[in-house]
């Protein structure tokens, strides 16, 4: 593998590292309303487990509350069950044709909870990364290079984890400011 391919390739396999904790992290709720915070909901409809997003339409009526359509009236008692079973703390009110969730206010150990949940995915992503950089040593190593291209090799690698830490760093900043704002 050629020294362009392999940091293209370590670029790639970052740059997925970094959009996968955003995505986490929107999944953590900050006590307003965001039909992402379902995503990893599955319903089961007529006996196959299916994500919620192909089952319902998700609006935000209001700033704290959560609108469930569901295109088949059918699997309204599933939508329900299996957002109560998902552990989000989400009360869902069925009215027969829709399912309304309002969230509520976060208290502030609810928050501090929230913030350490998002440090450790933090810390999920940052792991990943140092894995990323172990196995594109190795394969640097692979690659039996002069020396000082070698070390050149190490140092661009070495640099752009220190890139992606910063930069999952300030991603969990501003998301415990979200957070721990009232």
């Amino acid at each position: 593998m050629d020294c362009e391919m392999l940091i293209l390739d370590v670029t790639e396999k970052m740059d997925k590292t970094i959009e996968n904790l955003e995505k986490r992290f929107t999944t953590v709720r900050a006590g307003r309303a965001n039909p992402s915070s379902l995503d990893g909901i599955m319903v089961e409809y007529y006996g196959s487990m299916t994500p919620l997003k192909q089952l319902a339409t998700i609006s935000v009526p209001e700033a704290r509350q959560l609108l469930i359509k569901p295109f088949d009236k059918s699997s309204l008692s599933g939508i329900e069950k299996a957002i109560i079973s998902s552990n989000l703390g989400y009360n869902p009110g069925n009215d027969g044709e829709t399912i309304r969730i309002v969230i509520p206010e976060l208290t502030e150990e609810r928050r501090r909870e929230l913030a350490k949940q998002v440090k450790s995915l933090a810390e999920e992503a940052k792991v990943s990364i140092r894995n990323i950089r172990h196995d594109a040593l190795e394969d640097v190593k692979k690659a039996e290079l002069p020396e000082d291209e070698e070390k050149g090799m190490e140092k661009d690698i070495q640099d752009m984890v220190n890139d992606y830490n910063k930069k999952i760093d300030n991603a969990l900043k501003e998301k415990e400011q979200e957070l721990l704002t009232v």
